[in-house]
């Protein structure tokens, strides 16, 4: 044969075969298209902070981390007492440290969320109206002046018909307030928690709708997260797993799924001091939500922990040793988001967030040059997996622990080169090889 030319293969099909097959499937490819579009791609918050609606000032971002800068001055002055604390490596102690420090000082919250359920209460509607529109002005104001968290919202009352009302009106008071501001922020989040019916979700997708309609918003411009606080939103009555049902539900509006450790632990019955994020029925209801979130762009995030890093040395260590146990364990678990109750909190968050990122990113940057190259080495990546490494890395570039730099250098990739790696979706793997 000459150059170029193609030696000819024998088939048995005819043409058509594929062709009536391919139409057959039509349904289920324009179905998987809008129930699994994958990872949206942004920049998901290590936390989530819950501040009462009454006490969200205009400070509070910096008044959280200069007051876990404080407790580090007094209990952890330096990398290597942190790192006794925590049981660092000699290797890690000071870049983490140091990286602790700096996020505190730069971006000491990276969502927060302005409380009007449990952290709030029930207030005379006067109050609660005069609260959501003030929380409107303070976050409109910190957008405006570069010095908002990342992402910021309230959690509103849920659809439950004692406090339905009060929740909706909430919820439009401050949403109208960010419009008279200038409009919607980038990065707004909006909570509804202790969902139990599906139809609940349907009911907010409805409500936000609305809004977008009186104020000629584009479709779909709002989203919100789903709190996971109920027995029921895991498991129906019919035996069904109703979080999967409720994202559905949100009709592409929802944005999360998170677990609230101390309601769902006392809803299933759960003594006081057994409920915590690492129990069993914990496990199972975030096993549940990452099956059914997964695919979906949906994110998952883990709950908090009420043990507070207060008084003498020895409590605050312990504390900050559990927290930093929980929040790594987590992550081992693919749960890359979680709450924070307390500013004593933040430290142990991005010492465990960093320690996990720094530990790992050589190893991930070298397997992912080598897949990048088609270089031989001990462990054959395919593009699944190559997907997960440039994930793990973007992750933590994201977030603070790792530097572009660093990761370039390691890796001979640009962050451009690691986003198209993390990009593609299930089945797509050409993007990727």
């Amino acid at each position: 044969m000459g150059q170029g030319q193609q030696e000819k293969v024998a088939t048995s099909l005819a043409g058509a075969v594929s062709e009536e097959i391919s139409a057959s499937l039509a349904p289920v490819d324009a179905e998987l298209e809008r129930r699994y579009p994958g990872d949206p791609g942004t920049r998901q918050p290590v936390h989530t902070v819950y501040v009462p609606g009454d006490a969200f000032a205009a400070d509070t971002l910096r008044s959280w981390g200069d007051q876990a800068l404080a407790l580090l001055d007094e209990h952890a002055p330096d990398a290597a007492s942190f790192a006794t604390v925590l049981g660092l490596s000699e290797d890690l102690a000071e870049p983490v440290y140091a990286r602790v420090r700096a996020k505190l000082e730069r971006e000491p919250i990276e969502d927060l969320r302005v409380d009007f359920e449990d952290g709030y209460g029930n207030r005379p509607d006067a109050e609660e109206d005069e609260t959501a529109a003030r929380a409107a002005r303070l976050i409109a104001e910190a957008y405006a002046d570069g010095t908002a968290a990342p992402y910021m919202g309230i959690r509103m009352k849920c659809m439950e018909a004692p406090v339905r009302e009060r929740g909706i009106r909430t919820l439009d008071i401050f949403l109208t307030g960010l419009m008279e501001a200038g409009g919607l922020p980038d990065g707004l989040v909006l909570t509804l928690p202790k969902v139990t019916y599906a139809e609940q979700v349907t009911a907010m997708a409805r409500l936000l709708e609305a809004f977008e309609k009186a104020h000629e918003l584009e479709p779909g411009r709002i989203g919100f997260e789903i709190q996971i606080e109920t027995s029921q939103a895991i498991l129906a009555a019919d035996g069904t797993a109703t979080v999967a049902r409720m994202i559905q539900a949100a009709d592409g509006r929802a944005t999360g799924l998170h677990y609230g450790t101390f309601d769902y632990s006392a809803c299933l019955g759960v003594s006081a001091a057994h409920q915590a994020s690492d129990h069993p029925a914990a496990d199972h209801a975030k096993a549940i939500m990452q099956v059914a979130a997964a695919g979906t762009g949906v994110r998952v995030s883990d709950g908090s922990t009420n043990v507070l890093p207060v008084g003498p040395a020895e409590k605050v260590h312990a504390a900050w040793r559990l927290h930093y146990g929980l929040t790594r364990r987590a992550l081992a678990r693919a749960y890359y988001q979680g709450w924070d109750m307390h500013p004593g909190h933040i430290p142990t968050r991005y010492a465990a967030v960093f320690a996990f990122y720094r530990e790992g990113f050589e190893q991930a940057a070298a397997r992912l040059a080598r897949y990048a190259n088609r270089a031989g080495g001990d462990v054959m990546d395919e593009p699944a997996t190559a997907k997960a490494l440039s994930g793990y890395l973007l992750r933590g570039l994201d977030c603070g622990a790792l530097d572009i730099a660093e990761v370039a250098r390691l890796s001979g990739l640009t962050r451009a080169d690691l986003e198209g790696f993390a990009a593609p979706r299930r089945g797509d793997l050409t993007a990727s090889a």
